[in-house]
């Protein structure tokens, strides 16, 4: 009977070059670093537009407000790193003239907005009154417009490594696509290797 999971090869460091704040070869760090903002731009804009609806006097309101504000800002900070590792990429990884800079820095733009929009959205926040128990329309709008925003800017991302490869350290011909019951561990050849 042959092996139906895979398990360690997917989790080893070992046998992969370490790239700085790019990560390992074949384990980027910025992918999943984006991954945690995303969502959470995503989730806030939900609660808040629940929120809202919700209205002034119901529990319900405060509650999705604060639940909102709590995830934009978890997804503020980790999009701190996701940026530094990001510019990384871009800087060590990207030739100035090619499809995937462009693809990068478009990228980019659309994610550096989507920060400042943010940063606003929890500004407001922060100064607005406790009469408010629900959301306000403006804060709502600026929720949903971080959400849109992330969505397209995490597409053109996705875009780089699904549609250009950006970053993608091996190709189908790798050993992992033959057939084998022999797991193949990042630096190895893989069985049958001369």
């Amino acid at each position: 009977m042959g092996r139906k999971f895979s398990v360690r090869p997917a989790l080893t460091v070992k046998g992969r070059t370490y790239k700085g704040l790019r990560g390992f070869a074949g384990k980027p760090f910025h992918p999943p670093l984006t991954d945690i903002p995303v969502a959470a731009y995503v989730f806030a804009a939900l609660f808040d537009l629940g929120s809202w609806v919700s209205g002034n006097h119901r529990p319900r309101g405060l509650f999705l407000n604060h639940a909102a504000t709590y995830v934009l800002v978890v997804g503020a900070l980790v999009s701190l790193l996701a940026m530094l590792t990001g510019w990384a990429d871009w800087h060590r990884s990207s030739q100035v003239g090619t499809q995937a800079r462009r693809t990068i820095n478009t990228h980019a733009v659309i994610m550096i907005a989507t920060s400042v929009i943010v940063l606003v959205d929890i500004a407001v926040r922060v100064r607005v009154d406790d009469t408010h128990a629900h959301t306000t329309p403006f804060v709502a709008v600026l929720s949903v417009l971080a959400a849109l925003l992330v969505s397209t800017g995490s597409t053109y991302g996705g875009s780089l490594v699904f549609d250009y490869g950006f970053n993608v350290e091996t190709s189908g011909d790798h050993p992992v696509w033959h057939e084998s019951e022999t797991d193949v561990f990042p630096g190895h050849e893989g069985p049958g290797a001369t």
